[in-house]
């Protein structure tokens, strides 16, 4: 997701009393800044009790899975992860088949030995955040130029990163923050042996699926579950049947009291990505034709595949976890236009943009400082939006549209090891990675598919892009061989090459040599895309560092303008501390939304025609009866989703709802579609995230699933009312 933050606006415009939500996700180290403000909201723990690198604290608690794709969080003391459903997705379809399905019936690991690997899947614990902006800035010659300047910090940081994780099992980043005006060290532990532990079926999991997706009221289990596993030292390790369940430093205890309006509420994950600071100049190329194409070229290559998924179970399966990152992304962005436009964000920047540079005007040495910093973005943004239209248009068709193409590219190791003298050795290495990658890459593929999703991929890049951004194989292939006729060119790939067909490309591995792959002609298809590509980037290079330069400028001239308030940097996958209160809101004139949804409102939704509408027979029955055991509320009902106003985006899905006492009272998993200009512009009345109540979470869990031994694992915890005071007896006189 992408925003300015409406709080910065609200700043500088004086629009300060209209802020109603608690913007800003913080970086942990300086949590000490918004403690006064989150005690007086409900928060009862110390700034210690959740950051510290002296003894255990939340922190110690929370993961980022898949070096920060989403957030998850330790819930036992036996290593025990929840996150997502979505965030699962492809691990869980991964294991699934037509006979072992489960996508559409869930997976329950009644004991360890059960529990299903991973390979790949990662987890990886903060060890400790360091301020290095003076190492790094001190190394920078006041007046050195963009490029240098970006080489000496790589440098710099490098030599702290390798000082950091000398003689350890560790890994470490720095991350630039407010443009390269400040630096970060990040140290992380990675765990390498992540298994499946439980999921529920899609019925619950992805319950309204595409049409609810970024909507409010939701009614989904969006969770699933995980093991971390290490060696039996404690230490990170591979996958081996001698590991053991990892002990962690803190795991969350989880809250059976519910929540109520205003309650406060903080969550800690790692946010991917935030672009608050975007100047108008970038917004209007994301209004016109950034979030336009991907909504264009991923609708029509998701129809593609739905048809075939709705023909067949194998593609369905295959396709299923392919298909939900690409429509999530399709559908936010179609959403995000929306609420751009609704909530007047463009002007909004201008405005930003006019008060910066009426403050830069005041003085020559501003002018000095800061006067070049709007004209460059805005020279930048002029320069490459035609090429980044070609860009765009080419990995959403090409690269991350047709299958084949991006993956016969990558036998590109394989062939420079076949063309390099005496390698055998390397011959044999990159054959054998070839080869795993070929066996994942044929599960989840089906070439009838990717037949139909190539040609009308190939059509719309043709018609999107002017002919000077093509890649070498339209004229000099597909116009002078096949006369432009574009699905004659491409039955021809699939019936020549050996990348849509596993028995052809076993065989060829078998025995590789060089003329053969260079021959075929999805390789080559593959390698003309891949360097045009490249190109693109080599075209753009220049105008990027004016960009960079500008946007240093501009976030470094806005801390300067404000000096006594405190702002976040940009989301960048690190890990961030955002808080906030339960409550509902109003999304239009005469509209209202309550904080809450109740298992009601899934029976209410129910179709049995509609599978992402289908509710499990079982869930039915508990319903039906009240079987909802501690989980339920005392007015009899089942609550399963609610609204908070925490700052989150994407990478935060799995994160951790934690009230005031440090009890975990749900997971993150989406926004509201009004806010989802977000990642660009805060919307402080109506933002909302979307989380998935933890009490349901557990009736699944124990009245569904029947797994009490995960149930056994965790620290449930209810506060028990205070006694009521006894009523005196009136005194007669």
């Amino acid at each position: 997701m992408k925003r300015l933050s409406l709080f910065l606006v609200g700043i500088l415009v004086s629009l300060t009393y209209l802020v109603k939500a608690d913007e800003g996700m913080w970086l942990p180290i300086l949590i000490e800044r918004n403690m006064a403000t989150m005690t007086e909201k409900g928060l009862q723990l110390t700034a210690e009790d959740i950051y510290s690198i002296n003894h255990s604290s939340i922190k110690d608690a929370i993961i980022a899975l898949d070096h920060g794709s989403c957030t998850g969080e330790l819930i036992s003391g036996e290593g025990l992860v929840i996150t997502n459903h979505h965030c699962g997705y492809g691990e869980i379809q991964s294991h699934s088949s037509v006979e072992h399905d489960y996508l559409t019936n869930g997976f329950w690991a009644m004991s360890k030995k059960e529990e299903l690997a991973n390979p790949g899947k990662t987890a990886s614990f903060l060890i400790r955040v360091e301020e290095v902006t003076e190492r790094i800035m001190n190394a920078i010659p006041a007046g050195t130029d963009q490029a240098t300047r970006n080489h000496i910090a790589d440098s710099i940081s490098q030599l702290i990163t390798d000082e950091a994780t000398h003689g350890t099992q560790y890994d470490a980043s720095v991350e630039e923050m407010f443009a390269g005006n400040y630096y970060y060290l990040f140290v992380y532990e990675t765990f390498r042996d992540i298994r499946l532990v439980g999921t529920p079926p899609e019925s619950i999991g992805k319950f309204g699926s595409d049409t609810d997706n970024w909507m409010w009221p939701r009614h989904t289990g969006d969770f699933s579950m995980f093991r971390i596993y290490c060696g039996p030292d404690g230490k990170p390790a591979d996958y081996a049947e001698a590991n053991v369940p990892f002990k962690p430093k803190h795991f969350l205890p989880i809250s059976l009291d519910g929540f109520k309006k205003d309650d406060f509420a903080f969550i800690m994950g790692y946010p991917g990505n935030t672009q608050r600071y975007m100047t108008s100049f970038e917004l209007k190329n994301v209004i016109d034709f950034e979030n336009p194409n991907r909504v264009r070229i991923r609708g029509i290559k998701q129809d593609i595949w739905m048809e075939d998924m709705e023909k067949s179970d194998k593609v369905r399966i295959q396709y299923a976890s392919k298909y939900a990152r690409s429509s999530n992304y399709w559908k936010y962005s179609l959403e995000q236009n929306k609420a751009l436009k609704r909530l007047n964000v463009l002007e909004q920047k201008k405005a930003l943009e006019a008060e910066f540079s009426a403050w830069v005007n005041q003085n020559e040495a501003r002018k000095a400082k800061y006067g070049k910093a709007l004209s460059l973005i805005e020279i930048s943004e002029n320069e490459v939006v035609e090429i980044r239209n070609a860009q765009q248009y080419m990995y959403e068709t090409m690269i991350g549209g047709a299958e084949s193409f991006i993956f016969a590219f990558r036998a590109s190791g394989l062939m420079m090891a076949l063309a390099t003298p005496d390698s055998v050795d390397l011959i044999k290495k990159q054959t054998m990675g070839y080869q795993k990658r070929a066996i994942d890459f044929y599960q989840d593929y089906n070439a009838a598919t990717d037949l139909k999703a190539t040609k009308a991929l190939i059509k719309l890049f043709i018609a999107g892009v002017p002919a000077k951004f093509y890649p070498d194989f339209i004229p000099n292939v597909l116009n002078k061989k096949y006369k432009g006729d574009v699905d004659k060119f491409v039955d021809d790939l699939f019936k020549k090459s050996m990348f849509v067909d596993s028995t052809k490309l076993i065989a060829f591995l078998a025995k590789p040599n060089a003329k053969t792959l260079g021959k075929d002609p999805i390789f080559m298809t593959a390698g003309s895309i891949i360097t045009t590509m490249n190109s693109y980037y080599g075209m753009t290079q220049q105008s990027n560092l004016k960009y960079q330069e500008g946007m240093r400028l501009f976030e470094g001239g806005l801390l300067e303008m404000n000096p006594e308030k405190a702002y976040a940097p940009d989301a960048n996958s690190t890990m961030r501390l955002t808080y906030g209160t339960v409550g509902d809101y109003v999304p239009a004139d005469a509209v209202y939304y309550n904080y809450f949804t109740t298992l009601e409102g899934v029976m209410q939704k129910e179709d049995p025609d509609v599978r992402e509408f289908n509710v499990p027979a079982k869930l039915k029955e508990i319903y039906k009866n009240k079987d909802y055991g501690r989980y339920g509320n005392p007015d009899g009902t089942m609550t399963v989703c609610f609204t908070t106003n925490n700052d989150i985006t994407g990478g935060n899905s799995g994160s951790p709802v934690i009230n005031g006492k440090g009890h975990l009272m749900g997971l993150a998993f989406d926004g509201n579609s009004e806010a989802m200009s977000g990642d660009i512009a805060f919307e402080n009345n109506m933002q909302k995230c979307i989380n998935v109540d933890i009490r349901y979470v557990l009736l699944i869990i124990d009245k569904f699933a029947g797994a009490q031994n995960l149930i056994d694992e965790m620290n449930l915890v209810k506060t028990e009312p205070k006694p009521a005071l006894p009523i005196a007896e009136p005194v007669m006189n």
